[in-house]
Formats: C-alpha cells, structure tokens, sequence
C-alpha cells in the first residue's frame, strides 16, 4: 500500500477547518440476540449461536427482545436524548457474506432516541459539549475471517470464512451532529468522546464495552473546509476503529492526508476508508453510499416500539450519575492530585482503578500499579492496559505487598506470571516460590557469609559509616534472588555491628 502525501498537522489546522462526525456502534449484552433466542456472548465455536432468524431462512419471523429496548432506552437518556413515543425497525437493504438476509434490520427515520448532548473532558480538564443527533436499535452482522493473505484483510486473501455466531447480537448506533470548533483538539476530542460513551455504557451495564472485542466500534467521519467557507467539505467515514489511541490516530491521519490532497487543489472522495494500526494510515474501502442507496423501508414483521411514560421515567430514575461528575467525586474521594487523576483518565484506567479499591487496595496503591507497571506491560505488548490483568488480581497483588510477602520487584515478576496466564497471584508465587524470605536464621546466614568476604564492613558501622551497610544488603539480595526483604536486613546488620 503506497504512502499518503501527508501535510504538516499545524499547517493544515492553518489552512482549513475540521469538521467531525462520530458513529459509535455498541454491542449490547443482553442473554439472547435481537430478534432471536439464540444465547449472546463472545467466544463460542463458529456458527454455533445461531438460529434459523439469524441465518433469514425461509419462515423465520423476528420478535423484538425487551430487554435490548430497555437498554437502548436507558442509554439515549444517558446521553441526554429524547424517547421517541413511537419508534420502528425498518429494513436497510445490501449484500455482503456475512449479512444472511442480505438486508439488515436497523431503525431509519423513527428511531428510538434522538436530539441530545454529552459532556467530554479533555485531559487539560476543558468541557466539550458533543451534540447527539440521534441512537438507534439494530442487529449486528457476522464476521468475516479472510485467510491465505498477508494481512488478515481481504486484499490478497485467498478465501473467506463466513462466522455468524454475531449477527443478530443487539446494537445501538449513537450517531453525533456535525461537531465544529475542535481545530486543533480535533484528534483528541476524537479520544475523548468514545471514552465517554465507552464510560457511560459501563456505568450503565448493558454493553462490556471491549473494543478489542468489537463490543464497541467507532466510525469517525472527517472533512475539511477552507477557512472562511461556510459549505461543508467532503467527507470521509474510517470504519471500525477499535481502540481509543486508533480513534485519536485516524482523525489525524486523515486531517493531514486531506489537507494535503486539497492543497493541490484535489478533491476528496466520499468513501468508507480503513484504518491499519501497523502502519498508522488509512486506505481507501467503498464509495459511500447514501440512505437511498440502502432502499429503506418499514420492517414488514415487527410492529412499532412503544414504551409507556412509566417505563421511560423508570429508567430515567436507575440512571448512573454522570461519568464527568463521577470523575470529580473519586478524584475527591481517593485524594488525588489534578495530575494523578488526569494520568489514569487520559490512559482509561478509572474504572480499573475503581473496581481495583472496591476489592480492597487503597488508593494510591491502586494508581501505582495501573499507571506504572500494568501500563508498561500493555504498552509493550500493544493492548489496552484494562484488557491486561483483572483489577480482583490487582487488588490481591497489592494485599500481598502490604502484607510483607513481596517486595515490589517480587510483585513485577507476580504480575508478569498473572498476565501469562499462570494463575492468580498466590499461585503466582507458590508456583515460581517468589516470596519473600522472612526466616531471620535464613538471612543471618545469608547476612555472615556476605560479611566474610567483606570483613571490613561491620568496622566502618561501628565508625558511624551506616552507608556501609548497603554493600552487605546488595550482597544478601543478590545471594537470596532478590527475595529477602531488604529493611529486615538491613536491621540484622545494624544489630550485628553494635552487638560485636
């Protein structure tokens, strides 16, 4: 794939306006399907959560699953929406493998919810307000698995396999309004508004919201305008980003590779594009196709949606405080810094570090762990640090640092063992026998042996030179692989040097 022209990011902000869209698709996590009783949950062997309404065989009639209204309904409150009185499903009409009815049952022009707005933070703590336009019931497609290529994509691939185990799983698409004003927070507004909505889902419980998972996907639309224009440029829809730095990394991308096609006086072609996290750049998919292109028309088989005024202000009332407002009570509640709080915000650990303390780890300990060496660990092997290790894990691993059983370099090599699959940290460390040696007959003669081939050291403690004693404790640590504790040694050899 050749390499876009790409313009200096500060010199297209220069030159032209962002303007964004975001379409935000979030897989429900209901027990069955949409329109089916087939179970929902990720991981099942291939086309085995299936039945023949998912497949579109002939006969097979949808019945709409009430549960999904629930939480659909719950999220378009959430995100400060009105609920439509009356809503219905209509048919969204194209061919792909992996859609068996070759037409998709989405809402078109009544849906659920629509006309609201959410509250961004961005890291510097400013608020940006993103207008909703709209959040919509439907089903997912399957998944495609292209095999025989380089790229795991269908360019070069040899053959396809068709998984349908996630069509029919329930969705709700939450489509924004054109969001102006962003210049050059365009890319992290990006960020932080599929963190919000990833945040709000949680908190409401109706979705787990792994995007590596694809339980929560972002189409980020992008055009530019030249400064001064009114019209709206062409826009550009990079499908399926599946993780916050990717979202942050496409808008770039594409504000650059725009900027620089326009300033040669090109144009822009209205597509679905593609995001390929290994090189960071985005390619060309589809034409865009419009509403009429899909032939939309009412879904024949269901009958509209109407939730009573009781049940709309039910959910109203269980709705979670808002993740903004949240923000602010546990950064109060847990004593943080702006700077600390903002460290584990801008990385997405606040919910891990949450349910970390809800499991029993204070505070601080808690942030350590996530934003030093969990972090590290996810950085390295490329993946969200949330996804890395249970915050139940987190929480037992810091038990046993407070409990004296570990030292922190001890607890590294836990966590890389937990993280490896190895079993939870007690296991860890029965398995590798990483515990701290707390035996004093152990260390003093750990500690004697050192002293024998530093026989100088307990005579310059005795001077007044307490330094000396670290060349002992080295020696101690080094014989014991680091699993001694050093403080406790540390005391033995002060004891040593006054006793004698």
């Amino acid at each position: 794939m050749a390499r876009d022209e790409l313009m200096d990011f500060d010199e297209a902000l220069e030159r032209f306006e962002p303007v964004l869209g975001f379409e935000v698709h979030v897989e429900l996590n209901t027990k069955t399907k949409m329109f089916s009783s087939a179970p929902n949950f990720f991981g099942g062997e291939p086309n085995t959560n299936i039945t023949p309404v998912d497949l579109g065989l002939p006969g097979s009639l949808p019945v709409v699953n009430g549960q999904a209204v629930r939480y659909s309904i719950s999220l378009g409150l959430a995100l400060g929406c009105s609920i439509a009185e009356s809503s219905r499903f209509a048919r969204k009409n194209y061919f792909y493998p992996d859609l068996a009815k070759n037409y998709q049952i989405s809402q078109y022009d009544e849906p659920i919810a629509f006309d609201g707005q959410v509250d961004v933070e961005l890291s510097d703590g400013r608020i940006i307000t993103v207008p909703i336009e709209r959040a919509h019931m439907e089903e997912d497609a399957g998944k495609l698995t292209h095999v025989g290529g380089a790229t795991g994509r269908i360019q070069g691939a040899e053959y396809s396999l068709v998984d349908y185990n996630r069509a029919g799983v329930p969705l709700v698409e939450i489509v924004t309004r054109p969001i102006f004003g962003a210049e050059k927070d365009a890319p992290e507004i990006a960020k932080a508004y599929v963190a919000t909505i990833r945040d709000i889902v949680i908190a409401l419980g109706i979705s787990d919201a792994r995007m590596e998972r694809g339980n929560l996907r972002c189409d980020a639309n992008v055009s530019l305008r030249p400064r001064g224009q009114e019209k709206l440029g062409t826009r550009t829809e990079t499908k399926n980003v599946n993780s916050l730095r990717s979202v942050e990394r496409a808008v770039r991308y594409e504000i650059q590779r725009q900027a620089a096609i326009l300033a040669k006086g090109g144009t822009i072609t209205q597509e679905t594009r593609h995001w390929h996290e290994d090189t960071g750049a985005t390619s060309a998919g589809r034409p865009k196709s419009d509403a009429d292109d899909y032939r939309y028309f009412p879904e024949p088989d269901l009958l509209p949606v109407v939730p009573s005024a009781a049940l709309v202000e039910e959910l109203r009332a269980a709705l979670p405080e808002p993740p903004a407002a949240r923000r602010r009570r546990l950064k109060s509640e847990w004593a943080f810094t702006d700077l600390e709080f903002q460290d584990i915000a801008n990385a997405g650990l606040v919910a891990s570090v949450e349910q970390t303390i809800a499991a029993g780890s204070a505070p601080q300990s808690a942030r350590k762990w996530w934003s030093g060496e969990i972090s590290r660990l996810a950085n390295a092997r490329e993946v969200d640090a949330a996804t890395l290790v249970s915050p139940e894990h987190v929480a037992q691993l810091v038990a046993l640092v407070d409990a004296g059983t570990l030292t922190d370099r001890l607890a590294r090599q836990v966590l890389e063992g937990v993280v490896d699959g190895e079993g939870s940290p007690q296991e860890v460390v029965d398995a590798r026998g990483l515990a701290v040696v707390s035996d004093d007959g152990a260390l003093i003669a750990a500690i004697d042996e050192a002293l024998a081939a530093q026989p100088d050291v307990l005579a310059k403690i005795r001077d007044g030179k307490v330094q000396a004693a670290g060349a002992v404790i080295g020696a101690v640590m080094k014989a014991m692989r680091g699993q001694a504790d050093a403080a406790r040694v540390r005391e033995l050899v002060l004891e040593r040097a006054s006793a004698e």
